[in-house]
């Protein structure tokens, strides 16, 4: 490293002092102030940077209230200290950028939203840089972004190496993404250490208006214990389906075989007013309808327990149960475990639901019904398909930039909203066996923490794990987050590298829990390579 001078950002001092030590090289001297209107002002106090190739290393500044720092001021630092020395004759500029900012705003959103990191990308190149090392890109495909070379480091073989220290049984241990945006990087891991591998999803379709069928206000009024037998979505798509009134109904046994649904007449909302608002089993009212449109019903429920039992002739209930258990044998389905979430954490299935808990019990009965509830059941009618949309009500009116409804990977930002929400309960599911296995939560930055929550409560309380590590490259740490997952009892530890700077104050919330890890060595010996010329791949592999 002859002749190359380092210059440094207020950014991340620490980890600068650590690879010009590493290097053995020196740091170039460099005044960083601000005027008073906020204005970024560098000067260059080295005597002379012609000819010399230079490394600006620089990382995202943590948000701190209490002095004021932003990310944007070490973005802004960097393209000014690369204009300076591009000015002054420097032969070529390297960006080092352990935390590349803006990584995570990497596609278009919206059809008037920006793709951030590729501006980021843009104005370093009109600043002059040469070459760009970064750690754990948020998306791979953003090297296309760059006109320049560059290089992804990848800390995976440093938290590899953790692990089969730090963790004594770790050879059982599962690795899971606790979303599914981050399985190729959970595989990637779980690959390299020949572990098993699982991903936790929330699933937004189900929100906190879903009860079971033993529960809701239509089989709570019929006081029914069986189920309907004509196919729901059948009965929903044909416009000519017709619902037989209870005062029709009598006890001789149908013909054999499938009911014609075209042959019955076209039920009306007059039509099931006047019979009390009861539906036939074969209704997709008997499960979807609304708890303020139901009165009760003086009707006897007599002819259809008749009927009910008339029709299904004695032993046939038990054939179909043993033909259901014959056609499904799949062992695999034992490794998908369902619960549900309020507020961020899992609660048991006996809970009341966040939506039904704000309706009480006494108003929605004895209400007579109303045009506009006949209204809605005939909405419902006609698209009873689309209840079964992954987008939620109150998402409905956005779109995808690229046509339909929205995008089909959502973001963190939406996740972590869903999960804050006290008004919206959230399924989630864990695929893979993470039984009386330590777990390995693995994702590239740590920034909110009602994910990392969820998913551990997810794999200790309906998995079964044992320990959980919550392991990522960048721990960004926002708001309160570490200390909320350090006071969170399910996770075990808490481990990062120092890619992205953390204060002090931080690092005290979490003193017990948190591990750091350097990646000094990491960027030292990145940079020796590309200033020699030499290859970097042996950087992306793993040794025990």
């Amino acid at each position: 490293m002859r002749g190359a001078i380092v210059f440094s950002g207020s950014s991340h001092p620490a980890l600068v002092e650590g690879i010009c030590d590493r290097l053995g090289t020196r740091q170039g001297s460099a005044s960083l102030s601000k005027f008073a209107n906020g204005e970024t002002s560098v000067q260059i106090r080295t005597s002379s940077t012609r000819g010399c190739p230079l490394l600006m290393l620089t990382s995202g500044r943590h948000v701190d209230t209490r002095q004021g720092s932003r990310i944007n001021d070490a973005v802004m630092e960097l393209l000014i200290m690369i204009s300076a020395c591009k000015g002054g004759s420097s032969k070529t500029v390297t960006a080092v950028m352990p935390y590349f900012p803006y990584s995570r705003q990497s596609k278009k959103k919206q059809h008037r939203g920006s793709i951030t990191a590729r501006m980021v990308a843009n104005l370093l190149h009109i600043a002059g840089v040469n070459h760009v090392i970064t750690i754990d890109l948020h998306a791979s495909q953003m090297q296309g972004f760059f006109k320049c070379p560059v290089d992804n480091l990848v800390a995976e073989p440093l938290l590899a190496r953790w692990i089969r220290v730090n963790v004594s049984n770790w050879k059982d241990g599962v690795a899971v993404s606790k979303n599914p945006g981050g399985t190729k990087r959970v595989t990637s891991l779980a690959d390299a250490l020949k572990l098993s591998f699982g991903i936790v999803t929330t699933d937004r379709r189900r929100a906190a208006t879903s009860v079971h069928w033993n529960e809701s206000a239509m089989f709570e009024q019929l006081r029914l214990e069986g189920a309907y037998e004509t196919s729901v979505m059948e009965a929903a798509l044909d416009e000519d389906a017709h619902i037989t009134p209870i005062s029709n109904l009598t006890g001789v046994r149908p013909a054999a075989g499938k009911p014609n649904l075209r042959a019955r007449a076209k039920s009306t909302s007059l039509s099931r007013r006047t019979t009390g608002g009861l539906e036939a089993l074969g209704s997709p009212l008997s499960k979807s309808t609304r708890a303020t449109s139901i009165t009760e019903s003086e009707t006897t429920l007599e002819p259809i327990r008749a009927q009910e039992s008339f029709t299904d002739g004695p032993g046939e209930g038990e054939g179909d149960a043993d033909e259901s258990a014959e056609e499904y044998t799949d062992e695999r389905a034992r490794d998908v475990i369902h619960g549900r979430l309020v507020q961020g954490h899992i609660v048991d299935d006996n809970h009341p639901s966040p939506a039904m808990s704000a309706v009480s019990n006494s108003t929605w009965r004895n209400r007579p019904p109303s045009d506009e509830n006949d209204e809605d059941q005939d909405r419902m009618m006609s698209s009873f398909v689309s209840t079964a949309s992954s987008v939620n009500k109150n998402r409905e009116t956005e779109h995808h930039a690229l046509g339909g409804t929205i995008d089909a990977a959502a973001s963190s930002e939406d996740e972590e909203e869903d999960l804050k929400n006290p008004e919206l309960e959230t399924m989630v599911t864990l695929v893979g066996n993470v039984k009386d296995r330590p777990v390995f939560l693995v994702d590239d930055m740590i920034d909110k923490s009602a994910s990392w929550i969820a998913a551990a409560e997810t794999v200790v309380k309906r998995g079964g794990a044992t320990k959980v590590y919550c392991m990522a490259t960048h721990g960004l740490f926002g708001g309160d987050c570490l200390k909320e997952m350090n006071n969170c009892e399910c996770i075990d530890k808490i481990v990062v590298t120092n890619a992205f700077p953390i204060p002090d104050y931080k690092q005290e919330q979490a003193k017990d829990k948190l591990v750091i890890i350097p990646v000094d060595n990491l960027l030292a010996e990145a940079i020796r390579r590309n200033h020699h010329g030499e290859s970097i791949s042996q950087l992306f592999m793993h040794y025990d």
